[in-house]
Formats: C-alpha cells, sequence, structure tokens
C-alpha cells in the first residue's frame, strides 16, 4: 500500500499515480479504471476514489460510460 503524504489530499496523490501509469502506457487506451480495485489497491473510500476520477475525467485522461465503468481515453492527437 502506497505510504501518503500526510500535507496533500490522498485523492491528488493517487491522482498522480494513475496519470503516471497512464502517461507510461502501463494502463494502455480503454483500461478499465475499477473504482474497487483503487479502493482496495491504496485503502480508501469509495468517495476518494470518486474524486480521482473526476479529476481525471476534467484531465480528459478517461471517459467514463455510464452502465460499463471509467476507461483510459485515446490521446488526443497533439496540435
Amino acid at each position: 500500500m502506497m505510504e501518503f503524504d500526510p500535507t496533500r489530499p490522498k485523492w491528488t496523490q493517487i491522482a498522480e499515480v494513475i496519470r503516471q501509469r497512464i502517461a507510461s502506457g502501463e494502463y494502455p487506451v480503454n483500461h478499465l479504471i475499477s473504482e474497487t480495485q483503487l479502493e482496495q489497491e491504496f485503502g480508501v473510500a469509495r468517495g476518494t476514489v470518486r474524486k480521482v476520477k473526476t479529476a481525471l475525467r476534467d484531465e480528459g485522461l478517461i471517459i467514463t460510460t455510464p452502465g460499463l465503468g471509467s476507461f483510459v481515453a485515446a490521446k488526443s492527437p497533439k496540435a
């Protein structure tokens, strides 16, 4: 389990980890971002995981399909 910096919100630290996994290709396009899996991996509540997903969705890194889940978004071409 991850050791959290007590001076920063847990959700921001988890979001950084997920961003790095997406950038490195560990989480490829269309990879399912499972709330349950993140809760277990990081030992946090569902509400914390939802904040992470909201932030990543706002950044365009993931897309959420109701009834299916959240997935890594296709990378947009650089302008």
